[in-house]
């Protein structure tokens, strides 16, 4: 008789070893849904090593008032990040890379009388398609950003990650990030751009002292900018930082954006490498929750007001579908949206992020800092084409906290000497440029209802 051999009871039935791994996989996503502050992010470890926060407030900021509550529950489009040691070698061995983001855009480097140089219609467009990099193209910085020459030279020294904000007109409070990894204030910069009146805030509030000549509260570098020279509007004074962080940080590969009424919740370096990198996008933007077509959010513009000059919005909406705007329609694709909520915006900076905003800045001066009007237009009409990671808006309301700006009477309103003007019902619809798009967009919604 042969020698008979026995294997393991484990290995003889192949539903005891599926059941085995249902429970240990179960056991290990209990146990990070109790680690985890929202059952929406993934990471491959949940114990990655976040520190402490960083920073105390006096009560009397208040930088935890007005708090909006999430209002999806669901989890239909969940965000997975690497391991954090991972993703930090990672994104170090992309920066060290000198051949990131070449060819580099060559800028016109002029004076004029406004910041932007106050193109035409017809200059702005002729900019549109960028085919080599012998062409300078007008982005911003005709006249002088009046920074002080020790954070100038700071933001030339930050060449690997930037996460930027900006507070003008004292609208917002500033917010430290939650969930940083250890590593992460040696690999990424955070500057918070402030004006005069919101800088006086600081200091009333005991947050910095007027002694100081480098001004910092926790972790962000705060940089006074003096807006005399710039734009009446603060909104437009926030656009600067908001589309130019390429031009002021001329070192830097990567870059969030983040509205000074969010709080990020994530560690930018996931963040970049989960949203972008592993994308393979030049940018990572929310779509908005409610709307599709930019004529939606020029409407919801007119008729809420977040705009004053009702004329103007009608001016841009005309010129825009004279040059060719469309509705989103599945052509568009594999751009899922025409409006985005521009609140956070990742950027891989490079020939197609840094050409669409500039392009996109120099439509805001010729109309208004409103920049989800300009969004679609900019982007469908520019060669070579940016590459786009529209998130969904659960994703969004997941890695961010978001507030409302602080309760003042009024708020961005218009210049002096202007009036505000109630919005037509037929406002973009009478015998106008629009007719053919506002058809084509009310036949896309009756077809899909």
């Amino acid at each position: 008789m042969g020698k008979v051999t026995s294997r393991p009871l484990l290995f003889q039935s192949k539903l005891l070893c599926f059941s085995l791994l249902y429970l240990f996989t179960s056991l290990f996503l209990a146990l990070y849904a109790s680690l985890s502050s929202t059952k929406c992010l993934f990471r491959s470890s949940p114990f990655d090593p976040i520190q402490t926060p960083l920073f105390t407030y006096p009560p009397s900021y208040g930088e935890h008032k007005y708090a909006i509550p999430t209002l999806r529950s669901s989890c239909n489009s969940p965000v997975f990040f690497s391991d954090y040691w991972m993703v930090l070698k990672e994104i170090q061995d992309f920066c060290r890379d000198s051949s990131f983001n070449l060819p580099a855009l060559r800028y016109i480097n002029t004076r004029a009388d406004s910041f932007g140089g106050n193109l035409s219609t017809q200059q702005r467009i002729s900019y549109f398609h960028y085919r080599n990099n012998s062409k300078e193209i007008p982005c911003g910085f005709m006249k002088r950003f009046p920074v002080v020459q020790s954070d100038r030279v700071a933001m030339k020294r930050c060449n690997g990650v930037v996460v930027v904000s900006a507070i003008f007109g004292d609208h917002d409070k500033i917010r430290q990030p939650k969930g940083l990894g250890s590593k992460t204030l040696e690999n990424v910069c955070f500057f918070m751009f402030v004006d005069d009146v919101t800088l006086k805030g600081l200091i009333h509030n005991n947050l910095i002292s007027v002694k100081s000549r480098n001004y910092k509260i926790g972790i962000w570098r705060i940089v006074k900018v003096s807006t005399k020279s710039l734009y009446n509007n603060p909104a437009m004074n926030g656009v600067i930082p908001k589309y130019l962080v390429h031009r002021l940080f001329p070192n830097s590969k990567f870059s969030i954006w983040v509205d000074a009424k969010l709080q990020l919740v994530v560690d930018p370096l996931l963040l970049i490498h989960s949203l972008v990198v592993s994308k393979n996008v030049d940018m990572a933007i929310s779509k908005h929750p409610y709307y599709v077509h930019t004529m939606e959010e020029a409407m919801a513009t007119a008729r809420w007001k977040k705009w004053w000059d009702v004329d103007g919005l009608k001016m841009q909406m005309e010129t825009y579908c004279q040059n060719g705007m469309m509705p989103w329609n599945s052509n568009k694709l594999p751009y899922t949206s025409d409006v985005p909520d521009s609140a956070l915006i990742l950027r891989k900076h490079g020939t197609a992020s840094n050409l669409f905003s500039c392009m996109l800045f120099n439509e805001l001066e010729a109309f208004n800092p409103r920049d989800q009007l300009a969004f679609a237009y900019v982007r469908d009409h520019m060669h070579p084409k940016i590459k786009m990671n529209m998130l969904e808006v659960e994703v969004f309301e997941q890695v961010v906290m978001e507030y409302r700006h602080n309760l003042k009477r009024g708020g961005p309103g218009p210049v002096v000497g202007s009036k505000t003007k109630r919005a037509r019902p037929d406002l973009f619809g009478r015998n106008g440029s629009c007719q053919n798009y506002l058809l084509r967009m009310w036949g896309e919604t009756h077809e899909y209802h």
